[in-house]
C-alpha cells in the first residue's frame, strides 16, 4: 500500500518518455495518454489525501535504506494537500489546452507537460532537501520549455529571464546545500533538525548562512521582492494554460519554506530560529505593493493578471512569516484560493484574447459572448481581489485575523487592505474597458475564428475554477478544521522527525 506514495512522481516520469517517443507525431494519441496519466494521477492523490487525512506520517523509503542515509518522500498532511491540488489544477489546465487547441501549436507540450507534474509533485513528497534541489531542476527545465511552447520573439525573451533568474537562484541552492553538509553532515530535512539543534548558537554561523541563503533561494521560487521581477514577464508571455498551471509552481516556494523553515531551521531551533520570519514579513509587505500597483498601472490584461498573482503571494508569505499555526492556518486556506483564482483569471483571459486579437486595455467591438465573458472575469476577479462571497474574502480574513500582534498589525493590515483596494480599481477599470466600452461599439460579428463562440469544453475550466472558489467558501468551516489540523502537524517536528527517522510507518 505504502507504494502509492511514490506513484505522483513515477506515473508521469513514466508517461512523459512514452508520450514524447512513441506518440510524438499524433497529437490525438498523446491527448489521450497524457489525460490518461492526469486523471490516474488525480485517483491516487486522492487516496494519497484520504491517508494523510488520519494524521499518521507515512515514510517511503526508497531500496529500504533508512534515512538520513536513503531518499525518503514523506507523505502527511501538508504534502498530501499540495499534491491534490497540483493534480486538480492539472486537469482543469489539460482541459483547457486540448479544447482551445494550445496543446498544438508547438512540440511536446504533453511530454513537458507530464514532466513539469513530476517536478512539482515530488518536491512536495521529497524529505531530503538535496532531492529537493533535483525536483526544482526537473521544474525548471520542463517550465522553460512550457513557457516557450508555441514560440514567438516576446515569449523567448521573457523564457530567457525566467531561465537565467532560476539558473541563478539554482547556484546560490548548491552553495547552500554545500555549506549545510559541511556544517551538519546531512541535508535530511528530518535530521538536519535534530543537528542544528545541538549546534550552539556561537557556533552556528555557517548554518545561519546556508538558511538564509536557502530563504533567497525559496524567495526566488516564490517570486518575493526583491527578486520577483521575472514573474511578471513570465506569466504575461506564457500561453495561458502554462500561466494558469504556474499558479502553483510558484507555491512550490512558499511550501519550501513553510517545510524547511519550521522543521530545520524553525521555532524551537535555538541557532536559527526567527532568523526567517526578520526578513520574509518586510519582503511581504513589499511584494504586495508591488503587485497592487502593477495591477493598478497595466495597460495590458495577461500583464494585470500576472501582477496580481505577485501581489497574491505576497498575501500568503505575510501569514507564512509569522511561523505560527493559526497563521499557518490562514496561509494554507488562502494558498488553495489563489491557485484556483489565478488559474481562472488566465483562462477567461485566454477566451477573450482569443476573441480579441490582442490583451491591449482598450474599447474594441464587442465580441461573441462577451456578457459570459464579462461574468466569467468578475466573477474570477472579485476572488482574487478578496471579495464577497467567494473565498477569496474569507481567505483575507483569515490572514487578518491572524497577524494581529503589534509589531505586525500595522503594516499588515494596511498592506492587505490598501492592495485589496487598488486590485478592485484594477479590475473594475480592465473589465468596463474589456466588456462594457465594447458594448458601446458597432461592429457586426463575422463568422471569423476570432469571434467563434466558445464551446462547452473550452468554457468549462474556468467555470470549475470559479466553482472551486464557490465550494471553498461554502465549506470553509470544514475546510479550515482540516487545515488547522494541517497546521498543526507542521509544527509538530518532533512526530516529524520520529516519522522519518525512527517508528515512521515504513514504505
Amino acid at each position: 500500500m505504502m507504494h502509492w506514495i511514490i506513484l505522483p512522481v513515477v506515473m508521469p516520469a513514466l508517461f512523459a518518455p512514452i508520450i514524447g517517443f512513441v506518440m510524438r507525431h499524433d497529437i490525438g494519441l498523446a491527448r489521450i495518454a497524457s489525460v490518461t496519466g492526469t486523471v490516474l494521477l488525480l485517483a491516487v492523490a486522492l487516496f494519497n489525501a484520504g491517508m494523510a487525512a488520519t494524521g499518521e506520517t507515512f515514510v517511503y523509503r526508497l531500496g529500504d535504506w533508512p534515512a538520513p542515509f536513503g531518499i525518503v518522500l514523506v507523505l502527511d498532511r501538508l504534502s498530501a494537500l499540495m499534491v491534490l491540488l497540483t493534480a486538480v489544477l492539472a486537469v482543469i489546465v489539460l482541459i483547457h489546452a486540448i479544447a482551445t487547441g494550445w496543446d498544438a501549436r508547438g512540440k511536446h507540450f504533453h511530454t513537458l507537460f507530464q514532466f513539469q507534474l513530476m517536478g512539482i509533485c515530488g518536491a512536495f513528497l521529497t524529505g531530503d532537501i538535496f532531492n529537493l534541489f533535483v525536483f526544482f531542476e526537473v521544474l525548471l527545465i520542463a517550465s522553460y520549455g512550457l513557457m516557450i511552447h508555441a514560440g514567438g520573439r516576446d515569449r523567448v525573451r521573457a523564457g530567457l529571464q525566467y531561465v537565467v533568474m532560476n539558473l541563478a537562484g539554482s547556484t546560490l541552492f548548491l552553495f547552500a546545500l554545500g555549506t549545510l553538509y559541511a556544517s551538519t553532515g546531512t541535508l535530511n530535512i528530518a535530521d538536519m533538525a535534530r543537528v542544528i539543534a545541538t549546534i550552539p548558537a556561537e557556533e552556528a554561523a555557517l548554518v545561519r548562512v546556508a538558511a538564509i541563503l536557502l530563504m533567497i533561494v525559496f524567495a526566488v521560487k516564490a517570486a518575493l521582492f526583491p527578486v520577483q521581477f521575472w514573474l511578471p514577464a513570465t506569466y504575461a508571455n506564457a500561453s495561458a494554460s502554462v500561466a494558469a498551471l504556474f499558479a502553483i509552481m510558484t507555491k512550490v516556494g512558499a511550501y519550501a519554506i513553510l517545510r524547511v523553515h519550521t522543521i530545520s531551521f524553525g521555532p524551537g531551533i535555538a541557532p536559527t530560529e526567527d532568523l526567517a520570519a526578520t526578513w520574509l514579513f518586510p519582503a511581504a509587505i513589499l511584494t504586495i505593493a508591488v503587485g497592487a500597483f502593477g495591477v493598478l498601472g497595466a495597460r495590458r490584461l495577461m500583464p494585470l493578471i500576472a501582477f496580481s498573482v505577485l501581489g497574491s503571494m505576497g498575501t500568503l508569505m505575510a501569514a507564512v512569516s509569522a511561523f505560527s499555526p493559526e497563521a499557518t492556518t490562514a496561509a494554507l486556506y488562502y494558498l488553495v484560493h489563489s491557485t484556483f483564482a489565478a488559474a481562472c483569471l488566465f483562462l477567461v483571459a485566454d477566451l477573450v484574447v482569443a476573441r480579441r486579437n490582442n490583451d491591449a486595455l482598450r474599447p474594441v467591438p464587442a465580441t461573441a459572448q462577451n456578457g459570459l465573458f464579462a461574468a466569467l472575469f468578475f466573477g474570477a476577479a472579485i476572488g482574487m481581489a478578496g471579495m464577497p462571497p467567494l473565498s477569496g474574502f474569507l481567505g483575507k480574513l483569515l490572514i487578518l485575523d491572524a497577524l494581529r500582534e503589534p509589531g505586525l498589525m500595522g503594516w499588515a493590515w494596511a498592506a492587505i487592505l490598501g492592495g485589496s483596494l487598488l486590485t478592485i480599481v484594477g479590475f473594475a477599470r480592465a473589465g468596463s474597458v474589456l466588456f462594457w466600452s465594447s458594448t458601446a461599439l458597432e461592429a457586426p460579428l463575422a463568422a471569423t475564428p476570432e469571434t467563434r463562440k466558445a464551446g462547452a469544453w473550452e468554457l468549462a475550466p474556468a467555470m470549475i475554477s470559479i466553482g472551486m472558489l464557490a465550494l471553498l467558501a461554502i465549506l470553509a468551516l470544514p475546510v479550515s478544521g482540516y487545515l488547522e489540523d494541517t497546521a498543526l502537524q507542521i509544527f509538530d517536528r518532533a512526530g516529524y522527525m520520529t516519522a522519518v527517522l525512527g517508528t515512521g510507518t515504513e514504505g
